[in-house]
């Protein structure tokens, strides 16, 4: 009968863990339950069991810390609610990573992987056992090792003769013509040469939407949006009379208000 111990700080979760185990493995017998990374690494010493399920937060010795003393006494496998650490966990050698709350479905497939990792060989069957998880990894690292994206933080416009560096969340909207975008805030207007198209890529698109091939609007500017008499639709900028055109290609960006 395969035998595995639990470790996590928190009493439901160890007590959730062990129920939904129990129910996609009900051959598997938890022999002993750990409130810490230390706790952990002597159940494994003294019950040597089959595996250890590890919280990764844990006071005193970590998950990882404790993964790193159990070595190759326990098939280690990591439940836990942070999926940064998913790529440092199989580096550390573990069978598994499931998230939590772990659900019957995942940790189906976790069992799968166990069977397979105590049905192989001494020393082999590692290997086979991780390649269905390795496309996961390195999707994961990439998007871990991804830098973010950076937005424009501030636009250096044109008031007559004097060049003027204003922060972006001050911008009630962007709308261009023909030779000139116009920078428009609370305050005053300012004129810059970058287009629209450009200033669209360069700004936080949660911030501001396109809602025209010529305008750019800061969505906290907002106050709603209205027809005129020609059905078209219009943008009211809070404390102010503009009214800005929608194009049709943006009226998706209404719908919820």
């Amino acid at each position: 009968m395969p035998t595995a111990i639990l470790a996590d700080d928190e009493r439901l979760m160890r007590d959730q863990l062990r129920m939904r185990l129990g129910q996609v493995w009900p051959e598997l017998d938890i022999i002993g339950e750990a409130k810490n990374g230390e706790e952990a690494i002597e159940l494994v010493d003294q019950l040597k069991p089959d595996f250890a399920f590890l919280d990764i937060r844990m006071p005193g010795k970590t998950g990882m810390e404790a993964a790193a003393a159990i070595g190759n006494k326990s098939n280690v496998v990591f439940v836990t609610a942070y999926d940064v650490h998913a790529v440092e966990a199989f580096e550390r050698g573990a069978v598994d990573y499931v998230l939590k709350p772990a659900e019957p479905e995942r940790l189906q497939i976790t069992v799968e992987r166990l069977k397979h990792r105590l049905s192989a060989p001494s020393g082999a069957g590692g290997a086979d056992v991780n390649a269905s998880v390795t496309a996961m990894l390195s999707q994961l690292a990439e998007k871990i090792a991804a830098p973010k994206k950076t937005y424009l933080q501030w636009i250096q416009a044109s008031i007559g003769q004097d060049l003027r560096m204003i922060p972006v969340e001050e911008i009630l909207f962007f709308r261009s013509d023909e030779k000139y975008t116009c920078v428009q805030t609370a305050k005053y207007e300012a004129l810059i040469r970058k287009p629209v198209r450009d200033l669209a890529d360069e700004l936080d698109p949660d911030l501001f939407w396109q809602i025209h091939r010529a305008t750019l609007v800061n969505v906290n500017a907002i106050e709603g949006v209205t027809r005129d008499i020609r059905g078209r639709h219009l943008v009211l900028i809070k404390d102010r009379s503009d009214k800005l055109e929608v194009s049709r290609s943006f009226l998706h960006l209404f719908k919820q208000m």
